[in-house]
């Protein structure tokens, strides 16, 4: 039978813990008695080095039951890197790894689906919304929009897909190989290549708390995701800069014909207009450089992506 790991990265989540728990552990309950899963399945949570009792938390689950199992990272690395640490960790344990988010808005139910499809051979199934109708105007817009920006950008990306995934230890073994500090799994995972699936699903509300991801984390999420994997942005600051100049030299044409047949220049407003133009043309081309520059040298640094402090195993 397939053993089976659920990674759950947590920060500051004492409020839905207990909870995520309690239904994961009647799902594996569930799958065992079906003979879906093997005995040797766990439920590990990740404490992306929390402040609240999150961590105290799952060392009493643990001690409760030992299908629940958690790693402790040494201080707050984002979620990106808190859901790395725990496949890399697990990879060697189980056959198949599901991620999920800790706030219990992921169906737990599909995650039958996800065994079917990786039965068949799958060694990627992603978990996709159905739709965003719980979603206000604002953040459907925005969500929507940073797919298509990305899919604009050349990032392959999975539509309204975020982490909710099963994959197996052979893509595991393979994502280990991409040594990436910049990380953005939702565009990594697809470049792997392997036969994958999609399993549809409806989201809920969160179960409590509150989320860890407002606007502000969301907009650098999209910043480094484009960044760390697309090279459109400098190639579209070169070919703007190409237009604009060609632009610039049928005006110098334009000038110099108008002074040949006697034009008189009416005022500066559009020489003004064009110095604030192309000096903000500038400072935005030198911060999309400057940009990519810093994550070339977070990249040459080789810095370790998350330093882990406790594991219950």
């Amino acid at each position: 039978m397939i053993k089976l790991y659920t990674v759950i990265p947590c920060y500051n989540e004492e409020a839905v813990i207990q909870e995520t728990a309690t239904r994961l552990l009647r799902k594996y309950d569930q799958l065992m008695a079906d003979g879906k899963i093997g005995d040797g399945s766990r439920i590990v949570f990740v404490d992306d080095g929390s402040r609240d009792s999150t961590w105290r938390l799952v060392e009493e689950l643990h001690a409760e039951n030992p299908l629940v199992t958690g790693i402790k990272l040494s201080r707050n690395r984002g979620h990106q890197n808190a859901l790395l640490a725990g496949l890399m960790s697990v990879r060697e344990r189980a056959d198949a790894v599901i991620s999920m988010d800790s706030d219990l808005q992921d169906d737990i139910d599909v995650v039958d689906e996800f065994l079917k499809q990786y039965e068949l051979g799958c060694d990627i199934v992603y978990g996709v919304r159905k739709e965003r109708t719980t979603d206000t105007f604002f953040k459907r817009f925005t969500a929507e929009t940073f797919y298509k920006v990305l899919r604009l950008m050349g990032v392959e990306v999975v539509f309204n897909h975020a982490d909710y995934r099963l994959m197996s230890r052979r893509a595991l073994e393979s994502l280990s190989g991409f040594e990436v500090v910049n990380l953005y799994l939702r565009g990594i995972i697809p470049m792997l290549g392997y036969k994958s699936a999609i399993v549809p699903y409806t989201r809920h509300e969160r179960f409590a708390g509150e989320t860890k991801y407002p606007f502000k984390r969301m907009a650098a999420l999209a910043l480094q995701s484009i960044t760390s994997l697309s090279v459109r942005p400098i190639r579209m600051v070169s070919i703007l800069g190409m237009l604009i100049s060609a632009a610039s030299l049928l005006l110098l044409l334009y000038i110099v014909a108008g002074y040949i047949m006697g034009a008189t220049v009416a005022g500066w407003a559009s020489l003004g207009v064009s110095i604030w133009f192309l000096g903000g043309l500038q400072l935005l081309s030198i911060g999309v450089i400057g940009e990519y520059v810093a994550k070339t040298y977070l990249e040459t640094k080789h810095r370790p992506r998350y330093l882990i402090e406790k594991t219950l195993f």
